[in-house]
Formats: structure tokens, C-alpha cells, sequence
């Protein structure tokens, strides 16, 4: 397989630095752990093997054990994440499949995100959440490799 282009992230400077500005906007608002699983399992359901790959290799150098990198996609049957991993995993399952359901948040759901963050925190993980969304699409509609480096793309 080879990619179809370069990622337009790449190709519009401007575009790129309004990503990192996002990202750079919630940059220590949550535990970096649960953004790189947040980042994880969107791109899993995505199919986004570039960000797959990256995130996973991520969460593995910063010490997260890899039972718990693996089991990402099963987290609901899993004993490996805590209380506000999970809700933050859920509520990204929700934004990420919206179209799946009338209601795409439930109120369970956000009653579940709002016992364990904070507004600002909440607002942090909606705009990572949708970051995140963001990259996968980009990635998979130029079919950005694995192994491609984003040194090399840019």
C-alpha cells in the first residue's frame, strides 16, 4: 500500500500550525496517559494505523505497562484502567461514532465524564477528542503509512 499524498496538514502550513495551537491549547490539562489512550482508541476505531502505531508506542515509552496498551480496544472487560480512564474512553467512543445512535452523548455518559473532570478538563477532552478525530481523517484518506515519518512528510 502507498499513500495517495502527502497529509494536508503538511501541505498548509497554516493548517498545521492551527493543529498544534489545538493541541498546545490543552497541553497539561489532563493526565498524559489518558490523552494518549483517548488518542489510541479513537484511532483504533478509525482504522488510522499511522496514529494506532504512533500513540501505542507513545503510551509504551511513557511506562504504561503493555497489557494495558493491548487491551485498549477492550477496556469495559479489562481490570487496567481506572474510573476516569474509563469515562474518558467512553466519551471518546461516543464523539468518535456519532452517527451510530440518536443520541451520541447520553447523559449517562457525561454524568459519568463530569464525576471525574473538571470543566476545564471536560473542555480539554472534547478538543482532544476532536484533535484527535481530526488527525485520524486526515491520515486515512491520504493512506499515510505506518513507519512514515512526520519529519519526512513535512
Amino acid at each position: 500500500m502507498q499513500a495517495r499524498m502527502t497529509n494536508p496538514a503538511f501541505i498548509l502550513p497554516e493548517a498545521m500550525q492551527a493543529m498544534f495551537a489545538l493541541n498546545n491549547s490543552i497541553e497539561g490539562k489532563l493526565p498524559l496517559r489518558t490523552r494518549k489512550l483517548v488518542h489510541l482508541r479513537a484511532s483504533q476505531i478509525n482504522g488510522c494505523s499511522v496514529c494506532v502505531d504512533m500513540h501505542a508506542k507513545e503510551l509504551q515509552k511513557d511506562g504504561t505497562p503493555l497489557e494495558h496498551i493491548f487491551a485498549v480496544a477492550a477496556w469495559r472487560e479489562t481490570p487496567y484502567y481506572s474510573e476516569a480512564e474509563r469515562a474518558a474512553l467512553e466519551l471518546t467512543e461516543c464523539l468518535t461514532r456519532i452517527a451510530d445512535r440518536p443520541d451520541p452523548v447520553p447523559d449517562t455518559v457525561w454524568e459519568k465524564t463530569k464525576r471525574h473532570f473538571s470543566e476545564p478538563e471536560i473542555a480539554a477532552l472534547l478538543v482532544d477528542i476532536a484533535l484527535i478525530n481530526s488527525w485520524n481523517r486526515f491520515n486515512v484518506a491520504v493512506r499515510m503509512m505506518v513507519g512514515q515519518k512526520w519529519e519526512k512528510a513535512a
